[in-house]
This record gives C-alpha cells, sequence and structure tokens, in this order.
C-alpha cells in the first residue's frame, strides 16, 4: 500500500520543503508531498543548499498551494509551524492522522551569512531529526 504524507506550512518555501525532501529520502515508495497556505513565489535558495549539502535535491520544487491536495485522501499530514510565531494552517481534507512538529522558521532571520547557514542547518537537522523519529515510529514496517 502506497503510504500518502502531506507537509504543510505557511509558505511552502523552507521548513515543508525540506521536509519533503528528506522525508522522501527515507522510502522511494511513499508520496510525499509539501504546500503552504500562503505559498511564497519561490523555495528558499538557502533550503534548497543546505539539503544539497547531505545528498537532497529540491531544486526543481515550487511552492504549491494547499487547495490542489484538499480533494486527495492522505494517510498524514504534518504541519512543520513554529506555534509561537504562526497559526499552523488547518487542513479541511480526508485525513487519517494528523501530526505537529513545531519547527522554527530560519527564513526571516537578521545576521551575516554565516549565522543565517548555520541556522538553515540546525532546522535541516532538526527536522530530520523528527522526521526519522517519526518514519521508525509509525511508518517503518
Amino acid at each position: 500500500m502506497l503510504m500518502k504524507i502531506l507537509l504543510l506550512c505557511t509558505g511552502n518555501s523552507c521548513r515543508s520543503q525540506m521536509a519533503q525532501g528528506i522525508l522522501q529520502s527515507f522510502d522511494e515508495h511513499m508520496e510525499v508531498r509539501s504546500a503552504g497556505t500562503d505559498p511564497a513565489n519561490k523555495v528558499n535558495p538557502r533550503a534548497v543548499e543546505v539539503l544539497k549539502e547531505i545528498g537532497i535535491d529540491i531544486s526543481g520544487n515550487k511552492p504549491k498551494s494547499v487547495d490542489i491536495y484538499l480533494k486527495d485522501d492522505w494517510d498524514y499530514v504534518i504541519t512543520v509551524c513554529d506555534e509561537a510565531n504562526e497559526i499552523c494552517p488547518y487542513f479541511p481534507g480526508k485525513v487519517k492522522h494528523r501530526v505537529h512538529m513545531g519547527i522554527s522558521d530560519p527564513s526571516f532571520l537578521k545576521g551575516d551569512n554565516d549565522f543565517i547557514m548555520k541556522e538553515f542547518r540546525r532546522t535541516r537537522d532538526e527536522i530530520k531529526m523528527e522526521l526519522v523519529q517519526f518514519y521508525e515510529t509509525y511508518l517503518k514496517n
């Protein structure tokens, strides 16, 4: 049975895109998608860069609106918002399981490039750690 997973955030330009790339890398037989309630114009180039550092290419990804997935059935919808700063989007579609991962968004940080890239790497590693735990607990046979 094909496992269908949707990763959801607001802009679909950073955290949900990184999470999609990471989770898909665990198992090519899963259908992993990402979307946002207010999609950005493009995927954050720093998100693309830090994933490339670990061998995952999301350079061809584009932010998408959650609206295109509302009629689909999903095994899991995972929100990746930082609740302190944003309200996590609600997904009204058909979902068997909902999971929340509170991940802060490095996209709006101020500082020099070294600091910002360090924070993007920290976010990537946090997402990967959360997704490894999720995969091992719920998906791995």
